[in-house]
C-alpha cells in the first residue's frame, strides 16, 4: 500500500498535520492505536458522561491556531469563566494568589518567614541554577518555594525537584518574580497582561474537536484508521521506506513519502530496522514519561465547588488535582442531579499508585474527596479509573544530553518528522503541538525555515505566554 504522507497518531498534531497536507493537496494516512481521536486530549464517554483527559482550555496568541480552532469547532465552543485555587496544609489560596488572603493564611510568623527566606535569596543566590529547586527559590525564596512548588511539583514528577532542569521551570513559568507577583496582585503593574479571566471550551470536551477533524480528514479524501499501531519503520539510504502496522490483529504494511510521527521518542526509536547504534538506544530508553490516573466519580450533589479545578499541594494527600467537570461544561455531566469530579494521580507504571486495582482508586479518590471536604464519601454513587500512560516528558538531569544524541539520528532519516508532546520530549500545550505538526509539514513542502523544533513556546502559550510577570504561577509548575 502507498500513500503520500503516513502520520502516527491521532492526537492534536498528528491531525492537525492530516489537515495541513489536505490543504496542501496531500493525502494522508492518520493511524491510531486507540478507537479514539484525540490523544491525551480525547474525551471518554461513561454513563452519559464525558471525562477530558487533565483538563484542556483553549487559549491561544497565535492566529493561526484561532483560526483553525474557529473553523473546526466555532458553534460548539462556549465561554467559561476561570477559576483554580490551591489546597496546602488546611487552607485554600486563591489562584491567582491574591496577597491578603495569603498574608492571611500564612499567619504573622509565616509571612516574616517568607519575607526573610526571599530577602536572603536575592542577596545569596544560588548560582549555577541546575534544578528546578535552584531557579525557583532565587526567586521567591526558600518558604514560598516550599508552599507554592516543592510539594506539588514533586507529586507531579515524582522525583526531587533538585533533580529536575531549571529549563524546565525557565520554560514553565518564565518571567516571574516575588516583587512582579506582589505588584500584580495590587494591580499596580501596568504593563503586564493579566491572567485570563474567562477561556473556551468545547460543550463536549476536547475530544468533540477531534473526532470533527477526523472526520473532516476523511471528507476531504484522506485515510483514518483507529486500532492501528506502527510496530516497525524499515529505513535504508536516509529514508524510510516502509512502515508495518498491526491493525485490528493484522500487519499491513505501507510506503508512504513522507511520515510524521507523534510517537514517544523511545518507542519510535525502538521500532526503527535495522536498530539504530546502541548509544541511541540507550538514550531514548533514558527519556522517561510520568503516566497519569484520573479517577471520575459521581457524586450526588450539583453544585460542589465553583472551581473549575483544584490543586493539591498538600503532600499529605495522593490527589494532585480535582477537575468538577460540570464547571468546564454542564453537557460534560449526563445526570442534572450529579456532579462529576475527575481526581487526578500522577504516577509511573510499576508504582504503588498504577498497581492499584481499579476498585482500589475509587476507594482512595473517594476517601481523599471526603478528607479535603469536596463532599460526603456516601454521596458517591460510582467511579471509572482511566490509565493515560506517557502523559508528560520528564525533565530530569540527563534529558537534555539523551534528547540531543536522539535528534542527531533521526535526522538521518529525511523523510521522517517528530511533533507534538511526545514526538519531541517537550512539554507542549496544545496550541504549541499544532504549531509543531504545521511546521514539520510545510518544511516537507519544502520551506526550509519551516523547523517543528524551532515553533517558539513564547509565541503562543496557554499559560506561559500569558503569566508572564503573573502572579499566577507563584502556585508552581503545574502541567
Amino acid at each position: 500500500m502507498k500513500v503520500d504522507v503516513l502520520i502516527i497518531g491521532g492526537g492534536p498534531s498528528g491531525l492537525t498535520a492530516a489537515d495541513e497536507c489536505l490543504r496542501h493537496g496531500r493525502l494522508p494516512l492518520v493511524i491510531e492505536a486507540s478507537l479514539e481521536w484525540g490523544g491525551i486530549a480525547r474525551t471518554v464517554k461513561w454513563q452519559g458522561h464525558r471525562v477530558d483527559i487533565g483538563g484542556h482550555r483553549f487559549f491561544t496568541k497565535d492566529e493561526t491556531v484561532e483560526k483553525r480552532w474557529q473553523e473546526w469547532l466555532a458553534a460548539d465552543m462556549i465561554e467559561v469563566p476561570r477559576l483554580s485555587r490551591i489546597f496546602y496544609q488546611g487552607h485554600f489560596y486563591s489562584y491567582p494568589l491574591k496577597l491578603v488572603e495569603t498574608l492571611k493564611n500564612f499567619g504573622l510568623v509565616g509571612s516574616v518567614r517568607a519575607m526573610l527566606s526571599y530577602l536572603r535569596a536575592r542577596l545569596v543566590p544560588v548560582h549555577p541554577e541546575v534544578s528546578f529547586e535552584d531557579w525557583v527559590s532565587n526567586r521567591f525564596g526558600w518558604h514560598l518555594y516550599r508552599t507554592f512548588f516543592k510539594s506539588y511539583t514533586e507529586k507531579v514528577w515524582g522525583i526531587p525537584c533538585t533533580e529536575i532542569r531549571a529549563d524546565w521551570a525557565a520554560q514553565r513559568i518564565h518571567g516571574l518574580s516575588l516583587g512582579a507577583a506582589v505588584l500584580n496582585s495590587l494591580s499596580l503593574k501596568r504593563n503586564v497582561r493579566s491572567l485570563i479571566k474567562t477561556f473556551r471550551y468545547p460543550r463536549l470536551g476536547p475530544g468533540m474537536m477531534w473526532e470533527r477533524v477526523a472526520r473532516s480528514v476523511t471528507s476531504r479524501g484522506g485515510q483514518t484508521w483507529t486500532q492501528s499501531e506502527a510496530i516497525e519503520l524499515h529505513h535504508a539510504h536516509g529514508k524510510v521506506t516502509e512502515v508495518l502496522i498491526l491493525k485490528e490483529g493484522q500487519t499491513v504494511g505501507v510506503e508512504a513519502d513522507e511520515i510524521v510521527s507523534t510517537m514517544p521518542l523511545g518507542h519510535l526509536i525502538r521500532a526503527l530496522r535495522p536498530q539504530p547504534p546502541e548509544e541511541v538506544l540507550t538514550a531514548s530508553n533514558n527519556l522517561k514519561h510520568r503516566d497519569f490516573l484520573i479517577v471520575t466519580l459521581a457524586v450526588r450533589a450539583q453544585n460542589l465547588f465553583p472551581d473549575n479545578w483544584l490543586y493539591i499541594h498538600d503532600p499529605q494527600y495522593k490527589v494532585g488535582r480535582v477537575q468538577n467537570f460540570r464547571n468546564w461544561s454542564a453537557e460534560m455531566v449526563g445526570d442534572p442531579e450529579l456532579s462529576t469530579l475527575g481526581m487526578e494521580y500522577f504516577c509511573s507504571r510499576g508504582d504503588s499508585l498504577w498497581e492499584m486495582t481499579d476498585e482500589e482508586l475509587i476507594r482512595l479518590a473517594t476517601e481523599e474527596m471526603a478528607s479535603l471536604g469536596l463532599a460526603a464519601a456516601d454521596a458517591v454513587k460510582n467511579g471509572m479509573v482511566i490509565r493515560q500512560l506517557n502523559a508528560y516528558p520528564v525533565y530530569d538531569s540527563t534529558y537534555a544530553e539523551n534528547l540531543a544524541i536522539v535528534r542527531r539520528y533521526l535526522e538521518t532519516l529525511t523523510n521522517l518528522a517528530t511533533v507534538g508532546r511526545s514526538g519531541m520530549h517537550r512539554y507542549n500545550n496544545q496550541d504549541h503541538s499544532m504549531l509543531s505538526a504545521m511546521a514539520a509539514v510545510q518544511r516537507m513542502l519544502g520551506d526550509p525555515n519551516a523547523d517543528p523544533w524551532a515553533v517558539n513556546t513564547e509565541r503562543s502559550g496557554h499559560e506561559e505566554q500569558v503569566l508572564k510577570s503573573s502572579v499566577n504561577t507563584i502556585v508552581g509548575a503545574s502541567p
